[in-house]
């Protein structure tokens, strides 16, 4: 367990859910949510160079990803990534949206890619981003179950 999480990111903290649906829920076209997520894209911290391991790179990408997490003293998870595409970021800040500091229960419990169909973005994503979202849920679900039978 860690107490100081790899790659800080403000997603799950100073950005919320609630955040993500006030400003999405202000956007009816999808020219305006695609804007949004680039500006999610660009407050993800590129993670650091050490931290892009084979064993956290996801496949079924159209770009390369990582999802990586740790579990946090407090028995929560800490979960952070990167991605070369600017769309894939804004994604993936989505989804650390949804998912950061919850418990492996929590997690296990809920469906991460919920919050994208809320935000009415899961509809619009071409087949091969769908199926990148879809590999991005999976691996917040294999971490859970690794934390899980960690402790």
């Amino acid at each position: 367990m860690h107490s100081s999480p790899l790659a800080p990111h403000p997603f799950g903290a100073e950005i919320t859910v609630a955040t993500l649906k006030e400003n999405f829920g202000r956007f009816h076209q999808w020219e305006d949510r695609y804007r949004q997520l680039i500006q999610l894209s660009r407050q993800l911290p590129a993670m650091p160079e050490e931290l892009k391991r084979a064993e956290i790179e996801l496949s079924g990408c159209e770009n390369r990803v990582w999802l990586g997490s740790q579990l946090q003293d407090a028995g929560t998870l800490h979960f952070y990534g990167d991605s070369e595409g600017r769309i894939v970021r804004g994604l993936l800040a989505v989804l650390l949206t949804a998912v950061e500091g919850q418990t492996p229960q929590q997690l296990l419990a809920s469906d991460p890619l919920q919050l994208f169909d809320e935000l009415g973005l899961r509809a619009q994503l071409s087949a091969s981003r769908s199926s990148g979202l879809q590999a991005l849920a999976a691996a917040v679900e294999h971490a859970a179950r690794q934390a899980l039978a960690a402790s």
